[in-house]
């Protein structure tokens, strides 16, 4: 068996296949269009076509497809074959340039907010050099952009490709005035922590709400929940630690750079983390993570859950997103350095997300606003839905003294003695953790905590990136416009510091003081998607997105429209479901085995004996199946009753109203479970799914 070393990225069309396979002009010109963005030439593109080709078919692979990212959360793909008739009745293998270059696919029926009508069908997917083709199941996949005939961006990765470009242009113009002539790229770069739970395949299927929604909508908690908190980090059961390896095995011949695996805080919740990328990679590469996780996991005769709140009463998945800035020569630009000048380049730099986060908060958590995260933030297993920031005590007090005009010093470490005289002292970071926080400084990045699980990553990085590249680009003005560059900084550090430290908080974001805090420093506390999608059509976000050419006006309009939609899709998948689930199952079942409750009791009568506990019991399972009943009749008036011709106010009627009916069915429901006979209960309980791998 080959080394590690020589599986990781065989499958993949990497920089040392591109070296060793294409002529040394066209491997120049492609890797300027890699680091620079300077337009492809399509002869160059003939030239890799034909390698990728060659490449692929050596690899078993007998068709291709764009892969690229619409607006549904997840990847879409149409394969083509390589064969071409020959004289003869004979085939050849064919792909060209422009298959490379340029794909077409049926635009009309993604979702698009209005942006294509039925009719308007054409759309076009424009291949991603930047991010590295490769071969699944003999099908060359060519990561690609999705667009409409007239150009809007339908994608996920359009916008982010255009923010990331953005961010580059702006942190350039800081870096020259800086005094650094040297860095010539700018990217923002992004680590994943992956979460998500696993569970037995059969028992999934027999749990309709599981398998048409992702996640339990009846379940009363077990005995034995997360409670005794032996679960995070603890031995990896053997059937878990088996699926574990295959998931590292694939991902690594696709070059996906998994590195941490562990038991989560919940029973039968894991984590996945990857190595750094720049941000369209690892965008890219989170949604392979995704696929793949729920590949292996059929073959293991289990299933992934990849939902945001799978069980409730039990701790939720996210996906934390450790975002940062480098330059193509390897300076980390939120890196604290050894010499005054890297100092305050790192605290400008540093600002500027403290900026951007203060002022588009907004956007930055619309950006992770969906019905399934709703179910997650908040718990107290997630952050709040309160945007704000977390630095530690050293970059606080810091950030405090620069403010008040006092002499400061930035700290980067220290060291760690534990009083055990055989374990050497441990450096430590400059900032402690704070897992409540959303938006958290941890040493050299941040980690932005409240994306969820299922959540494309594409989108709160647009936000990040376009947000803290406008930044920036204030910045830059006010520094060109200084006659003292030097002056102006010392004046701009700490203008932005007063103006801004409001976001800076390094408490307890659990603690109901703080959402009254946080109300009286004017944060904005968005609880619900509903309450944030709307702010899409803000005007600040139109100048935004606007003057850096991430999305135009259509392009925000139809985002708007598309989350409302899936809010209401999704609310509304969830209300039938369990009216379903209520009439077809727990009230056949209630009224089972309370046919068999009547029988003994009647029989006890016979024989004269008094039936107290089948009498109570009896009354107990009438009470609660009449209100099960009931909260079922009146989830489906509500439903009917449902407000369309408006998506703000439709979504709006659907959290207000529907969604505490939904939750008064669940109680009843629940509480039915708790004294129906477990033989008798029509479909697996939280027991059996979270204790059963």
């Amino acid at each position: 068996m080959s080394s590690l070393t020589e599986r990781f990225g065989a499958n993949v069309f990497n920089e040392g296949v591109m070296r060793e396979r294409l002529p040394k002009e066209t491997y120049r010109d492609l890797c300027q269009t890699i680091q620079s963005g300077a337009e492809l030439d399509y002869s160059t593109a003939l030239v890799v076509a034909a390698a990728m080709k060659e490449w692929a078919i050596e690899k078993g692979a007998t068709h291709y497809c764009h892969w690229f990212q619409p607006m549904t959360g997840v990847t879409a793909e149409k394969h083509e074959s390589f064969i071409s008739p020959a004289p003869g009745g004979k085939i050849i293998m064919e792909f060209s340039g422009k298959e490379l270059i340029k794909g077409e696919s049926d635009a009309s029926s993604f979702p698009s907010g209005g942006l294509r009508a039925t009719f308007e069908a054409r759309g076009y997917t424009a291949w991603d050099p930047t991010s590295n083709a490769f071969v699944i199941n003999k099908t060359l996949y060519i990561p690609t952009a999705f667009c409409s005939y007239s150009g809007v961006a339908l994608d996920k990765k359009t916008p982010l490709l255009r923010s990331m470009s953005a961010l580059n242009e702006q942190a350039l113009r800081v870096l020259r005035l800086l005094g650094n002539n040297t860095s010539k790229h700018v990217t923002s770069t992004l680590g994943l922590e992956q979460e998500y739970f696993i569970v037995d395949r059969d028992l999934y299927l027999n749990r309709p709400d599981l398998v048409y929604s992702g996640r339990t909508l009846f379940g009363a908690a077990p005995p034995k929940g997360q409670e005794m908190d032996y679960h995070y980090y603890g031995h990896i059961k053997p059937r878990i630690a088996k699926f574990m390896e295959q998931v590292d095995e694939e991902l690594w011949l696709l070059g996906v750079h998994a590195k941490t695996r562990h038991n989560e805080a919940a029973p039968a919740q894991h984590e996945l983390a990857c190595i750094y990328n720049t941000c369209n990679i690892a965008a890219d590469h989170n949604q392979l993570v995704m696929e793949i996780l729920k590949q292996v996991a059929e073959e293991h005769g289990l299933v992934c859950l990849l939902h945001e709140k799978p069980f409730a009463g039990v701790n939720g998945s996210g996906k934390h997103n450790n975002w940062g800035m480098s330059t193509d020569d390897g300076i980390n630009l939120l890196k604290p350095g050894k010499t005054v000048n890297d100092n305050r380049q790192f605290l400008l730099f540093l600002l500027a997300v403290i900026k951007a986060v203060d002022e588009y908060s907004e956007l930055l958590r619309l950006s992770v606003a969906t019905y399934s995260n709703d179910c997650r933030l908040g718990g107290h297993e997630a952050p709040p839905a309160i945007i704000s920031i977390f630095l530690g005590d050293r970059l606080t007090a810091l950030l405090n003294a620069i403010a008040e005009g006092e002499p400061a010093e930035v700290v980067t470490s220290s060291w760690l003695d534990i009083g055990v005289a055989s374990i050497p002292r441990i450096k430590t970071d400059n900032t402690d953790r704070n897992r409540t926080s959303p938006f958290a400084f941890t040493g050299n990045r941040f980690e932005f905590r409240m994306p969820g699980s299922s959540l494309s990553i594409a989108e709160p990085n647009i936000v990040l990136n376009t947000a803290v590249a406008e930044s920036l680009r204030q910045f830059a003005d006010y520094l060109e416009a200084s006659g003292n560059v030097n002056e102006a900084l010392n004046v701009l550090l700490r203008e932005t510091v007063i103006k801004h430290r409001r976001i800076l908080f390094d408490g307890n974001n659990y603690s109901s003081e703080w959402e009254t805090e946080a109300r009286i420093r004017g944060l904005p506390v968005l609880n619900s998607a509903v309450e944030a999608i709307p702010h899409y059509l803000d005007e600040k976000s139109f100048e935004l997105f606007g003057r850096h050419k991430v999305l135009d006006c259509v392009e925000i309009k139809s985002r708007c429209d598309i989350a409302l939609e899936n809010y209401i899709k999704t609310a509304r998948l969830e209300a039938e479901t369990m009216l379903e689930m209520t009439h077809r199952q727990i009230i056949p079942a209630v009224l089972s085995y309370s046919e068999r409750v009547l029988t003994v009791l009647e029989k006890k009568n016979t024989l004269m004996i008094k039936p107290n506990i089948e009498t109570s019991l009896a009354r107990e399972l009438n009470r609660l199946g009449n209100a099960v009943r009931n909260s079922a009749d009146k989830l489906s008036k509500a439903m009917a009753g449902a407000p369309s011709h408006n998506l703000l106010e439709s979504a709006q009627y659907w959290h207000d109203t529907v969604l505490p009916i939904m939750g008064e069915l669940r109680a009843s429901a629940d509480n039915l479970e708790r004294i129906t006979d477990k033989s008798y209960w029509p479909f697996p309980t939280y027991g059996d799914l979270l204790f059963r791998t």
